[in-house]
């Protein structure tokens, strides 16, 4: 009988590499080695070590490529609608108080969910967005993000298989896969929705996002009979913006996590969450970027929003800071063993960013996308100096180039457990493909919009699309448990209005793989009015 159990999807079969700089190991004792090798063979790290010291047997004859900067793991973000990512950073035009009062707007359905419905029901741009995304992500250090879904006509839904760690589909049980999704049933039923906590490693679900009362019903609708409460370590509230000091102590008694995402809070609520209490009760807190209308364009750019709000208020140091991009996200997530450090026995998920002179923490937080000279998933290189990556084993013929602060870039976007309409798809014609569909919306809305014969329709084959996680009904993120007998937590929603599509969407520009290639990004985040101060008139000096 075949064996029809999937190949994981980062095998271990990298070549053996050897990089020196400075390696900040992120491990337990957050041990920094000033001048260290990291050994990598197979996808795993063999040794970090003092430069001085002997090489591990085996690498006598592997040379040495040193980066004279700063070595980190890779960077793991545990929310980010992915999908989004083309869209630009959209001017919030009011402060809201929770998710379903900007998500039931007009101006919603124009800018962000009209377009992303357009492109997602549009098969041919679906693999150009995949590939635009990754790299987005890549460029700027992440090496594990959440996935990018797809649905058929046929019901069936699946991820894309792509280049960066999806911690919701590994295919390995060492990197057991996180969920974000709990059928209807489980969603509304307490009891069904704890079982279904207990059998999972990683829950990740919207939690009270927002800072009203509706928002933090969210979170007590998760009160049991007696003391007990729906929250295992499994369950990861993303967001938490509406809860009291009080409800981060039972998180914490239950040992539940949460991801912190600032600057989405920020710009759409003006307020995020009471982040010191979260951190004053021990709850564990990792970080995500959430998405780019009305987010950071990356974990590196997020990095900077909670750092400025952070120094504010008085919460976190760099050093704790970049723990949550790194170790506290593996951790959470359950990869803790293999993720999350540079250490011995672990997977040589790492990057390479310029320079060994500042704070080893603070190197990081302060760095832009420029700086990052390197990115390794699995002990592959993805992404790094043309140099570098020459160095490394990447033929001239495997790579492509591009250009991030007006220096070149080789990425390395071969790997063959990709889903092949992807893995055939270069950067350059990937976006060339997404400029052109923004700039044609109406003209894509109006063919969508175009009654299909039905015998046309009877005779095609399945035809996948994009799994919309906030527009779509059916199987939801979010529990909605009742609370006082109302149902709690945020609907999908496509926005108000009744027009077609095709009458109210408007040529759109791709967003900008990053920041420092981005001349609006920065006067766009000085413009928008629910940002304090701090992180508002700030975040350009972190660029």
């Amino acid at each position: 009988m075949p064996d029809n159990t999937p190949l994981p999807i980062d095998p271990l079969n990298g070549a053996r590499i050897v990089l020196q700089g400075r390696a900040v190991t992120m491990d337990s004792r957050f041990k920094v080695l000033p001048r260290a090798r990291v050994y990598i063979d197979r996808g795993n790290i063999v040794a970090v070590q003092d430069s001085a010291m002997p090489a591990p047997s085996g690498f006598d004859d592997i040379a040495v490529l040193d980066t004279k900067g700063t070595l980190y793991p890779g960077l793991i973000e545990l929310h980010n609608h992915l999908a989004y990512n083309l869209l630009q950073l959209w001017k919030v035009p009011k402060k809201y108080s929770n998710r379903d009062q900007w998500a039931g707007t007009p101006e919603y359905r124009r800018l962000i969910s009209g377009p992303m419905q357009i492109v997602g029901k549009t098969p041919e741009l679906l693999p150009a967005l995949t590939r635009y995304v990754e790299a987005k992500c890549l460029l700027s250090g992440v090496t594990t993000s959440q996935g990018i879904a797809l649905y058929s006509s046929a019901g069936v839904r699946k991820f894309y298989r792509g280049l960066i760690r999806n911690v919701e589909q590994t295919d390995e049980a060492d990197l057991p896969e996180a969920s974000t999704r709990i059928p209807d049933v489980d969603a509304s039923d307490i009891v069904r929705f704890k079982e279904r906590l207990l059998k999972q490693s990683c829950f990740l679900l919207h939690l009270s996002e927002g800072t009203d009362t509706k928002a933090r019903n969210a979170f007590l609708a998760l009160k049991m009979a007696g003391a007990d409460w729906a929250i295992t370590r499994a369950l990861a509230g993303i967001h938490c913006a509406a809860l009291h000091e009080e409800d981060f102590r039972t998180m914490a008694q239950f040992e539940g996590a949460m991801v912190w995402s600032p600057l989405s809070n920020l710009l759409l609520y003006g307020e995020t969450a009471r982040i010191k209490a979260a951190k004053s009760e021990g709850v564990r807190i990792g970080l995500g970027s959430d998405w780019s209308p009305s987010g950071s364009k990356n974990l590196l750019g997020e990095l900077k929003a909670a750092k400025l709000w952070s120094d504010e208020h008085g919460v976190f140091s760099d050093r704790e800071l970049v723990a949550m991009a790194t170790r506290n996200g593996a951790n959470i997530v359950g990869w803790g063993k293999r993720l999350g450090s540079l250490q011995s026995g672990k997977r040589a998920d790492l990057i390479v960013v310029k320079g060994d002179d500042k704070d080893p923490y603070e190197q990081l937080i302060r760095a832009t996308e420029g700086d990052v000279a390197l990115v390794m998933i699995n002990g592959v290189p993805r992404c790094g100096l043309p140099s570098w990556m020459k160095k490394l084993g990447v033929k001239a013929s495997e790579g492509e180039s591009c250009k991030v602060d007006g220096s070149a870039r080789t990425l390395f976007l071969k790997q063959d457990t990709q889903d092949p309409a992807v893995a055939s798809l270069a950067l350059g014609p990937a976006t060339e493909m997404l400029t052109k569909a923004l700039k044609q919306l109406p003209k894509l809305a109006r063919k969508l919009e175009e009654p299909r014969p039905v015998a046309a329709l009877a005779r095609r084959k399945p035809v996948w699309q994009l799994a919309l996680d906030e527009l779509e009904e059916g199987g939801h993120l979010r529990p909605n448990l009742p609370f006082a007998h109302v149902y709690t937590g945020a609907r999908p929603q496509v926005g108000a209005g009744s027009k077609k599509l095709s009458e109210i969407v408007t040529p759109l520009v791709l967003d900008p793989l990053t920041v420092v290639d981005d001349a609006h990004f920065i006067d766009r985040i000085e413009a928008q009015a629910n940002l304090p101060d701090a992180v508002r008139t700030q975040l350009r000096a972190l660029y």
